[in-house]
């Protein structure tokens, strides 16, 4: 019988030595490594068969065994790629630093997604187990969503109207797989490439991204304080002929700044006077935390507003649902984008959504999600005053999940951040959330992700590293 045991120890053995070989080199015959390993001929021949196994060792009948020459590897040839793909679209597309991995020892403050303990998991876990034993794992989904699931948007947005409002019904609804994708069906269905898009700058780096994708040409206004100016936004429309105006109205990512009613007003009748469409994200709804979110989509009943509400940061990262609410002709256009790039939407993460979403212990989540988000915001914000320079810290945001930081002058931004990463605190740079030049040295933190109790320990290390850059 074999030793198995003793067969691997002389195997580990000669793997070593054979290393060390020249290619082509034979190895002693089987009577003599039997001699040298005090072992029987055939666990000799089972320890060679591990390294020919290993491809170290190849066997030459009637001639012996010989170290491998290394196979190298295939060279891939991509120069014909070249011709095939042309040169690289201007101002193309990218993917922000917010998609960064962080390793568990860093502090990550750069990334999107809140951390598991402000999120539903039990919920969402058995929502998702119960729809992958329902039809919905094996049923094709209408084109549009769930009916149920899109109720629930329109109610939704129904509810938080203000006055008299333009609530939307379930038919003016289309379920996304997220709210990057729905930005991108909406940029491609209601623009042309080469067609302008008015964008609030800074502004979310996705929609950057998703309209330089398109092939749509940027065209940037400033904030005036929480929103643009309604002058300087209808001559950006006069000057480009732009139909499209994409911004956040409530918690803007990356600042955390909200229009007043009145503002929201006058922008809105500046997009109606133009005959412009406003592509309304409300990607923060449930994030409120020191008042309530009124969708603009609700006080609109032409059709000038189509807004974006996702579910996947509030709900899971797991479930990519968003809905769009759109009315006419732009609602059609939508939807048409919608099934030639992905057909519909996964029934069962539409059923798990909904689930989660009309369950008795969904507001009460809400409450308690939003009351460890105050706190954090409130405990980090403390921190970047007490320690950081002075106006370091633009505002304080009524919701969202960040804090928007402005550098001292003459901070090399990237520089910086890369320095706080080398010791293991992750920031976004401002430079990503600019659809043009950035206008100061801007970073953003964001407090939903792990260790919360290691927040002093982060804004130490900005500070530091801070000074250090300044000096």
């Amino acid at each position: 019988m074999v030793n198995s045991s003793s067969a691997e120890r002389i195997a580990a053995e000669l793997r070593a030595e054979v290393r060390a070989m020249r290619a082509g080199a034979r190895l002693p015959g089987t009577r003599a490594l039997a001699e040298r390993f005090g072992a029987g001929p055939v666990t000799v021949q089972q320890a060679v068969r591990m390294l020919v196994r290993d491809g170290l060792v190849e066997s030459r009948p009637g001639a012996g065994n010989f170290v491998r020459h290394p196979v190298p590897a295939p060279r891939s040839d991509f120069d014909w790629q070249t011709a095939a793909l042309g040169s690289v679209r201007s101002e193309g597309g990218y993917v922000g630093s917010t998609m960064q991995t962080a390793g568990e020892e860093v502090i990550a403050l750069h990334a999107g997604y809140p951390t598991d303990e402000l999120l539903p998991v039990r919920a969402v876990q058995a929502a998702l187990a119960r729809a992958a034993r329902s039809r919905s794992a094996i049923d094709r989904p209408p084109a549009s969503g769930l009916p149920e699931l899109r109720q629930w948007f329109a109610q939704e947005a129904a509810e938080t109207a203000r006055g008299d409002g333009a609530p939307p019904a379930a038919a003016d609804v289309i379920v996304m797989p997220g709210g990057q994708s729905a930005l991108s069906s909406i940029f491609r269905a209601l623009a042309r490439p080469g067609d302008a898009i008015v964008m609030e700058s800074p502004g979310y780096w996705g929609a950057i991204a998703a309209a330089r994708q398109a092939g749509l040409e940027i065209v940037p206004v400033p904030r005036a304080g929480e929103a643009v100016d309604p002058i300087v936004l209808a001559e950006a429309f006069e000057r480009s002929r732009a139909r499209l105006f994409y911004a956040m109205p409530h918690f803007a990512n990356p600042t955390g700044a909200t229009w007043s009613p009145a503002e929201a007003r006058a922008i809105l009748d500046v997009v109606r006077a133009n005959g412009a469409f406003l592509v309304e994200d409300d990607w923060a709804h449930d994030f409120a935390l020191d008042g309530a979110v009124h969708p603009l989509v609700a006080q609109d009943a032409d059709g000038h507003v189509v807004s974006v509400r996702s579910l996947t940061k509030s709900v899971s990262p797991a479930i990519r649902i968003a809905g769009v609410v759109a009315r006419g002709p732009a609602l059609s256009r939508i939807r048409t984008d919608r099934v030639v790039d992905g057909l519909y939407v996964s029934g069962v993460l539409q059923t798990a959504a909904l689930e989660v979403v009309t369950a008795p212990g969904w507001e009460p989540h809400l409450r308690r999600m939003r009351e460890q988000l105050r706190v954090r915001r409130d405990s980090l914000a403390g921190l970047v005053t007490e320690l950081m320079p002075a106006g370091t810290l633009t505002s304080v945001p009524p919701g969202g999940l960040n804090l928007w930081l402005r550098l001292p002058a003459g901070i090399d931004v990237e520089q910086y951040v890369r320095s706080c990463a080398a010791d293991g605190v992750l920031i976004s740079p401002g430079t990503e959330w600019f659809p043009a030049e950035p206008t100061a040295g801007f970073v953003r933190l964001n407090y939903s992700g792990p260790a919360p109790g290691r927040f002093a320990e982060a804004v130490a290390v900005l500070a530091r590293r801070l000074g250090r850059a300044d000096g």
